[in-house]
């Protein structure tokens, strides 16, 4: 069912699927530092979400129309479309409009720190939903994870209220879309599922706008910021495209893992850009995020079944 047209394979194998997963974290880093930039041209949160989806929304469309035979498409049942929509709810729209809304009213280490216990909700989850297995390894690596995250991105100043909560329920629907795309891929082609993921989500996203009446500032858009909505459009196309391959071929505790090292990424280029030396505690943090991110994975590819183990469907 998941096979792509000829000329366009990629191994089914946990191995390629953590190397899809450094892309991503390669293009999470990227992103993340070239949305800081662009935001400034677009500063409404909400209508540079929506247009940078749906430049993204048109380019996994055309991936999808190259790389999956009609007839796969065609053989969706109801069921398999009514997931669709649900992928686009819990993670290609709802969350979004959380997550931006809190970030107006939380506190920056808030969110930072919130969002980027993304990998914990997710390895929680995959064990019950999709019977991944963690070792005291991973569980230590995980630890390791987060202590690593805590020293470069210090919780200093933390308080909760109605910006974190949001923030914190749009962390746990992108977990769950995790866990939900782990499932759904070993059936839907991973293209059509990117694809789903950002059109079907952009109805959502544009009906959010035409209700706030903030539709009309596309009409304000120069060149300047078309330009770089095209930009962090192509890159987001890219991040979701190799996110949810690697889930095809690889657990979703360890592609979540793998892409916190965007982070250390972010801050090389900040760092290269600026000139600035990184405080020690930067270095550290993100040396133990990287370490204990290869940790992770080297737990879960041990063994010579590792590949086949992982690329078989997740139980049901």
């Amino acid at each position: 069912m998941n096979s792509p047209k000829p000329g366009t394979r990629i191994p089914i194998t946990a191995r390629w699927g953590i190397g899809l997963a450094l892309a991503t974290a390669l293009i999470s880093g990227v992103s993340i530092f070239v949305n800081a930039t662009a935001v400034r041209f677009v500063p409404d949160a909400a209508l540079f979400t929506t247009v940078k989806n749906a430049v993204a929304a048109l380019i996994l469309l055309a991936v999808a129309a190259l790389t999956v035979r009609p007839q796969e498409v065609r053989a969706l049942r109801p069921r398999s479309w009514a997931a669709l929509g649900l992928v686009a709810i819990v993670g290609g729209s709802v969350p979004f409009l959380l997550f931006f809304t809190g970030l107006a009213e939380a506190s920056a280490p808030s969110a930072a720190f919130i969002h980027k216990t993304l990998f914990v909700w997710v390895a929680l989850l995959a064990v019950p939903f999709l019977s991944e297995r963690l070792g005291w390894l991973q569980v230590g690596a995980l630890g390791v994870l987060l202590a690593g995250q805590a020293i470069a991105t210090p919780p200093n100043g933390v308080v909760w209220g109605t910006g974190e909560t949001l923030i914190a329920l749009a962390t746990l629907l992108w977990a769950v879309e995790a866990v939900l795309v782990r499932r759904l891929v070993q059936d839907i082609p991973s293209p059509v599922l990117a694809a789903a993921r950002l059109s079907f989500g952009l109805v959502v996203l544009v009906g959010y706008l035409v209700v706030t009446g903030r539709l009309a500032g596309l009409g304000a858009l120069g060149p300047e910021a078309w330009g770089w909505v095209l930009v962090t459009g192509f890159l987001l196309s890219g991040y979701v495209g190799t996110w949810y391959a690697a889930l095809r071929r690889a657990p979703a505790a360890a592609v979540t893992s793998v892409l916190v090292i965007g982070a250390p990424i972010t801050a090389m280029i900040q760092g290269l850009s600026s000139g600035a030396v990184p405080a020690p505690s930067l270095v550290v943090g993100y040396v133990l995020v990287s370490v204990a991110a290869c940790a992770v994975v080297a737990g879960m590819l041990r063994g010579r079944s590792a590949d086949s183990s992982m690329s078989a469907r997740p139980a049901t």
